[in-house]
């Protein structure tokens, strides 16, 4: 059986993933993602109101005009979590093919909420839930088959799709840490993992995210973050003044604790910003969380501020808003509130708690650093870095070049520099540059199996 690998968007960037996989003549297509810093750097974009044209002219989405040249029906679009990055184009591109999205619940809810945004196209894909360990035939063939291996990431849900074929195994590995104690959802499936790598012809091909592959060591667990998080909250219990926190309003995990650990130093939590309801909102209306009752939740502006004139008037020192902007974003609430924009006053020595890194990517840290820099002028007290990556370090990546023993390896997720360090690392491993380490561009095809 033939096997090709379109690599479409994410080869040449932190962003817009797009993988397309044909066996014979069935393709399967992993990701449809946007890269958010190219509409950012724009002023008052709105892309519900764009067309995928003027989206793939800026960079914004992926050119999936490549797919033409792939001889094969797409029979499925795979996302492997919520994250825009991996979703935020199903809205401008999915309905250019007759396939179903197929993904876990929680994801498959974000696509649904991404897609009823859309104001261009008319995306009518029937949305599939699978869930963590399950599979799913491809085609009429009745030799390929999607198994979905669950692993843990900076949002719930996540998976790593494996498509099977009779050559062996596809297995796309954005994006992924290895969590053993995950504090929401189930440990990292490691032992699947190592039966891919030896069942049948085993692993044909992996795809690898290889955004921390230059730092040594590996990447903690969420529950060393939430142990962190907690020292931190704990130490300011007797201030009585304003305490703010933001973190992605897609990690639930890390959301769950600052409500906890809010309540544990007498404060009132509530979240801020429309990413933060749709995010927390939808996770509790699917059972993924169980937030106290009394958390409020308010996306629109309005109601955020009637919220923070409520503070203001009740006393700063009752609450901990945990609001959006941990990226400086401009229009987000953190950034509102460093402008004086909101009702909410920052005074000297009140905490600002950034439970995030920055994305390193000069956007996102040109619009940090101008946000930290207002909250500062402020009076405001920054606690940077309260955070756990969601991505592998090295000895991740040996762990898994281990457990899968690819015979081919694609790195992904990352420009050409970004992958130097990931192709030491394979090399070291025994694997050789154009041989079967395959460093790629956006609009790329790999013949693996003639």
């Amino acid at each position: 059986m033939e096997i090709e690998i379109a690599t479409i968007g994410g080869y040449e960037e932190v962003g817009r993933q797009m993988t397309a996989v044909r066996a014979g003549s069935d393709v399967v297509v992993f990701d449809m993602g946007l890269n958010l810093s190219q509409v950012l750097i724009h002023d008052n974009v709105e892309t519900e109101q764009m067309h995928s044209l003027d989206l793939i002219d800026m960079g914004a989405i992926p050119d999936d005009r490549v797919m033409s040249d792939l001889e094969g029906d797409v029979q499925a679009i795979v996302p492997t979590h919520g994250h825009l990055d991996h979703i935020g184009a199903i809205s401008k591109l999915a309905h250019r093919y007759d396939a179903p999205v197929v993904a876990t619940p929680f994801t498959i809810e974000l696509v649904k909420q991404q897609v009823q945004s859309e104001n261009k196209f008319n995306v009518g894909n029937d949305l599939v839930k699978m869930d963590p360990g399950s599979t799913m035939s491809i085609g009429d063939s009745g030799k390929v088959e999607l198994e979905f291996v669950n692993v843990t990431h900076s949002i719930i849900d996540a998976i790593n799709p494996v498509l099977h074929t009779p050559e062996g195994s596809v297995v796309y590995g954005l994006d992924k840490r290895m969590d053993h104690t995950p504090v929401i959802g189930d440990p990292i499936d490691m032992k699947r993992f190592r039966e891919i790598g030896r069942e049948g012809e085993g692993v044909l091909c992996y795809i690898e995210d290889c955004t921390n592959a230059g730092h040594k060591g590996r990447t903690p667990s969420e529950s060393v973050a939430r142990k962190h998080l907690r020292d931190v909250m704990y130490s300011v219990e007797d201030y009585d003044g304003g305490i703010v926190a933001t973190t992605f309003s897609s990690h639930i995990a890390r959301v769950t604790s600052l409500v906890e650990f809010a309540k544990d130093i007498g404060r009132q939590p509530v979240l801020l910003g429309r990413s933060m309801e749709k995010y927390s909102g939808t996770a509790e209306r699917l059972d993924f969380v169980d937030f106290p009752d009394d958390l409020g939740m308010y996306g629109h502006r309005k109601s955020v501020d009637r919220t923070f004139k409520r503070i203001m008037k009740e006393g700063k020192e009752n609450f901990l808003p945990i609001v959006t902007g941990h990226q400086g974003e401009p229009r987000a609430m953190l950034t509102r509130m460093g402008r004086g924009e909101t009702p909410y006053e920052l005074e000297d020595g009140d905490k600002v708690m950034f439970s995030a890194r920055v994305i390193p990517e000069p956007t996102n840290e040109g619009q940090r650093y101008q946000s930290e820099r207002l909250l500062r002028m402020q009076g405001a007290r920054i606690y940077d870095d309260i955070h756990v990556s969601g991505h592998l370090r090295q000895e991740g990546h040996y762990e898994m070049l281990d457990a899968l023993q690819p015979q081919h390896v694609i790195p992904a997720h990352q420009d050409l520099e970004g992958f130097a360090p990931y192709v030491d690392l394979a090399e070291g491993q025994g694997y050789a540059l154009g041989r079967d380490l395959h460093v790629t561009r956006n609009g790329n095809m790999i013949q693996l199996v003639e």
